[in-house]
Parts: C-alpha cells; structure tokens; sequence
C-alpha cells in the first residue's frame, strides 16, 4: 500500500468555464487501519466518475444539493477495493461503489458504500454508468417523468452521451420511435448503427434546423432534453399537442453566466405542453428496482455502452472535467486512466 495518496480539491469557483487554476492536488499520508473507526472503511480507488452535473456544484448558488466548499476535495462517485476495514458490512478486498470524491484514497464511513450487484456480464465501471447515477437518471426521465409507451416519437439531445444513450433505448424497448441528436456524424451513426435509435442528425450541421423539421414532421410527443438553447427552441417548435419535455438538463448553459432560456417559450400555452425538471436524488427510494431492469437489459444486450479510455493520472481530472464539455466524446461514458494504479477515471459525457 503506497505511503502518500492524491486529491483534487476546489481552489477557486470558476466564472464561465473551467480554468486550470480552478482545482488544485493535495497530497497526504494514508491513514492506518489502526486509525480507523468503527463503522469506516479505507477506500482506493479504482475508477471516478465525472458527470456533467459536476459543473453546477460548482458555483455557489442555491440548488438541489449545497455547492463543493472551497478547498475541500471535489465531490463524485467511484468504485474500488476497501483496503482495510472497520465495518461489519463490508470486508478488505471487496469491491464496492462509493461517494469518495476525487481522490485516489479516503476514509469512508459504511453508509456512504454499496455493493456493486453486478449482472454476470457486467463490469466495475457499469457502475458508474449504465447502472450508475446516468443510468438511473434516464430510466427515471424517460419512464416516470416523460412517461412514454409504444408508438410514442421520442426526441433526445445530447443523445451520445452517458444519459441520452440510454433514454434512447430504452424508449425503443417501450415500442417509440426515436429520434437522436448529437454533435457529430460519427456520434450519429453509433446512435443508429449501435444502439437501434432510428435517425440521428448532427446539430453541427449547417442545414441542421431544416433536417430537424424535416425528421419531426409526425411531431413530437416526448422531448428529452439534455442540452438546451437552440435545439429546445427548435423542439417546441415542432411539439405536439399535450406533449412532455422532459429537462434533465442544459448542458450548453453550463459554462456562462448569462444563461438564456426558450425563445419559443410561448409554445408550451399554445400546445399545452407539459414541461418538467427532475433530479435522480427525487426517486432514492427506487433505485434497487430501476437498477434490477437495468441490469437484466444490460445481461440480454438490450442495452449497449461504450468507453473510450485516455492515459493519465488522477492531476488529469480537471482536464478531462472540460473536456467532457467539449462535447469530444462518444458512448455512455469515457475512462482516463490513472497511470501507475489500477486507478482510472471513468467520464459520463
């Protein structure tokens, strides 16, 4: 067991996108097992998860959760091994899921650890992704909020990453038409070649407003939205009456101070559209089972994921952090390796 272990802590609250004075490593001393208290567990790191949602804890505004404090070690999941424990739920060697943060060693009390679960064709970082807060947040999204049943046409933007991939099929699995938008053509036909979404458009493209009408004219009964600004003013545009928009997130709007809303926002009167947020923390209580059709999705090959993996080490994250928004990934979720350890850093994007 090495000596000394790494964290990335907040040194600044960034003002529009993420610089690289925005984190800082620390470096400490790993604590003993002596040290440990009843109840705790001495947790590696093996993968870290980044999410888009990471960018709004950031700032210091009043929201669903309290923002990352100053100097402390950035917040964010991860699966591992317990090195040592103290706690009756779990023993050292077990491989397990946990709100550590970003950091290659932390002392963890037991509540704040899962078991993995995983289905016989699941891997570690399936945790983290598909059965993973991404995961859940698309099941959630597109069952109990967007609601939606066969013969349904579904729209999902920001269709290439960790979450609208899996809204994606699994509207397909309740018998929608799907329709997918991502940020490159490669993106899109991994969306339609891979995952079984029926078209995908690149947002890129310079014709891409025309192509979008075009592709909704039986218009749109479920709007799934992870992105925001032009393409949401384009949605309303081409809603169905009574139809659901489903505001997962906006991830255009991440990075600025002046975040702009709708510009059609009078659309949601004229077609009566229901329009809702949600956060994945509002349906706690029903992960166990969301995580039981998921996995047995993922066990029959109903459900795909990709990963794509970046050499590194854990001074990587902030980097990859901004990356994410780039937009420069595919799949439901990337990996950074961490080096010299087993340790990786695993980026829903």
């Amino acid at each position: 067991m090495p000596s000394s272990c790494k964290s990335i802590v907040l040194a600044q609250r960034p003002n529009d996108h993420i610089e690289p004075d925005t984190f800082r490593v620390e470096e400490s001393s790993v604590p003993s097992e002596a040290s440990l208290k009843d109840g705790e567990v001495l947790f590696q790191s093996n993968y870290l998860s980044l999410d888009p949602a990471m960018r709004g804890w950031l700032n210091d505004t009043r929201s669903y959760i309290p923002p990352v404090k100053i100097g402390a070690v950035m917040r964010g999941n991860g699966v591992g091994t317990i090195i040592a424990s103290k706690s009756a739920k779990f023993r050292a060697g077990e491989e397990v899921f946990a709100m550590c943060g970003w950091s290659e060693m932390a002392v963890l009390k037991e509540d704040v650890v899962e078991k993995l679960g995983l289905p016989s064709n699941g891997t570690m970082t399936d945790s983290l992704g598909v059965l993973g807060m991404t995961g859940l947040t698309a099941y959630f999204g597109i069952l109990n909020v967007g609601k939606v049943k066969k013969g349904d046409f579904v729209v999902v933007s920001g269709a290439a990453g960790a979450t609208g991939s899996v809204v994606g099929q699994i509207a397909k699995l309740k018998g929608a038409t799907v329709l997918g938008i991502a940020g490159s053509d490669e993106k899109c036909k991994w969306l339609v070649n891979e995952l079984g979404f029926d078209d995908a458009l690149n947002y890129k493209d310079s014709n891409f407003a025309k192509s979008f009408r075009a592709a909704t004219k039986q218009l749109i009964d479920v709007f799934f939205d992870n992105v925001g600004d032009e393409i949401l003013d384009l949605a309303l545009g081409r809603a169905k009456a009574h139809s659901t928009f489903v505001m997962c997130g906006g991830i255009s709007q991440y990075n600025t101070k002046n975040a702009q809303g709708p510009k059609n926002y009078l659309m949601i009167v004229s077609m009566r559209i229901r329009m809702e947020g949600f956060i994945v923390f509002d349906f706690e209580k029903e992960y166990p089972a969301a995580r039981k059709e998921l996995a047995q999705w993922l066990s029959e090959g109903k459900i795909k994921r990709q990963e794509t993996v970046i050499k590194g080490g854990i001074t990587k994250m902030p980097e990859a952090l901004r990356a994410l928004y780039d937009g420069v990934n595919t799949g439901m979720f990337c990996t950074w390796s961490l080096g010299t350890s087993a340790n990786n850093v695993k980026a829903n994007c």
